[in-house]
């Protein structure tokens, strides 16, 4: 169970670091008049993309800091915290499934040390759950919003479903952890 959770977690946080990285947070939306399909807009946390035909990537990162919207920087704190996190809380569970097959005699301090780990990869998760539902929310009710503009719609894109799968691997390797 030790074992299987350390991968669970292992895969949530290079998951988390893979949806905090990736610009597929919202993708153009190909609905109605709107059938320009050789190029696709790629809106990210940290840069904006466009492809043409799949053979042209052009990105921009943002310019300043200063004009991005307020959930956006929220959004980026919260997934570099959740990175953080997750790297410390997988180090503590390497740590603490170490030390727990070489010293019997003192469990107590190990199964405290392997629950903290958990806690913290349940913190983590709940950290990636905030940002990806809420962007998942806005681009669902700007899409079937009828004052946004056809062009201005945007799908859910695949930084998100990464987000999500890393959220549940991330929960469950807490679950295990502090099953302990």
């Amino acid at each position: 169970l030790q074992i299987t959770g350390l991968i669970f977690g292992g895969i949530g946080m290079v998951g988390t670091l893979a949806a905090t990285v990736m610009p597929q947070w919202r993708v153009s939306a190909h609905i109605d008049v709107n059938i320009v399909v050789f190029e696709t807009i790629w809106e990210g946390l940290w840069m904006d993309c466009i492809s043409q035909l799949g053979i042209r990537l052009q990105c921009k990162f943002y310019d300043s800091l200063l004009a991005l919207p307020p959930p956006l920087e929220a959004f980026r704190a919260l997934m570099c915290t959740a990175v953080v996190l997750s790297i410390i809380s997988f180090l503590m569970a390497i740590v603490g499934m170490k030390y727990t097959h070489r010293t019997r005699e003192d469990s107590q301090g190990i199964s405290i040390f392997l629950l903290a780990a958990g806690v913290v990869f349940l913190l983590t998760g709940i950290l990636v759950l905030i940002p990806v539902s809420w962007t998942a929310g806005s681009v669902i009710r700007d899409f079937y919003d009828p004052e946004v503009p056809t062009p201005l719609k945007r799908e859910l894109g695949s930084a998100l479903y990464v987000g999500w799968l890393s959220t549940a691997l991330l929960i469950a390797a807490g679950a295990m952890y502090c099953s302990f």
